[in-house]
Formats: C-alpha cells, structure tokens, sequence
C-alpha cells in the first residue's frame, strides 16, 4: 500500500477515490492535488511510479490535514464554549449544533433514551 501523509490509502482504488481516505481531503481537493500533480485521475494506486507518488505527497502537504485539522476543529469548538455562543452552550449540552428538531428526534446527539418512571399518568 502506498503512504501518503503518513496514512496507508487503498492500492486498486483510483487515485481520486483513495485520497479522500485521508481526513480533511474530500473529493475536490483529491481531484485538486492529481491536476497540480500531473497525475491522471482514473490511474489505480498501484499503477503509479515513485515519481507521481512523490509529486502527489508534495502537493498533499500543502493542505491542513489529520491531526492539525482535528486539533483546529476541537479548539474551535472549545472557543464557542469559553465565550459561551448560543452554538457553544449546545455542544456543552450536548444537543444538536445547527438548528435541528430535539424532541422526538436527535438520539445520535442526545444517547440513548433515559426513561423516567411514573411518567405515562396516573390510573
């Protein structure tokens, strides 16, 4: 398998489909670094000389990546929370972030649900 940005992407796959398994490289930044490489987008991995790989690791640098991106994201989200925005006290909550419905749905964001007994009525 080849290494490109310390990860291994996957060798019969086309190059454009095999470096958006790389975290913060979708499909138009992939396409993005097989032009400025000069590497054509439908070749498989495994059909790539050193050279082509080398151009492609050079152009793939130039993007914010992995763990850079990831600690980027988590400060971001930290910032939100010290000056306490509105988006900031729901990531806190742990509710949904953008907008969406919370009362019948939401189960990804809010766990699993957590019955209260005694609460149907009282018969």
């Amino acid at each position: 398998m080849a290494r490109v940005l310390n990860i291994e992407i996957p060798n019969n796959k086309r190059v454009v489909i095999s470096l958006t398994y790389i975290f913060g490289i979708g499909r138009t930044i992939a396409s993005k670094i097989c032009a400025d490489a000069k590497v054509n987008e439908n070749t498989r991995v495994k059909d790539l000389t050193e050279d082509e790989l080398t151009r492609i690791r050079d152009e793939a640098k130039k993007y914010t990546t992995e763990g850079d991106l990831k600690r980027e994201i988590n400060l971001n989200i930290k910032r939100l929370m010290e000056i306490k925005s509105y988006r900031g006290i729901r990531h806190r909550k742990g509710l949904p972030v953008r907008g969406q419905c919370t009362q019948k749905n939401a189960r990804t964001r809010k766990g699993p649900r957590k019955t209260i007994a005694g609460k149907k009525g009282n018969k």
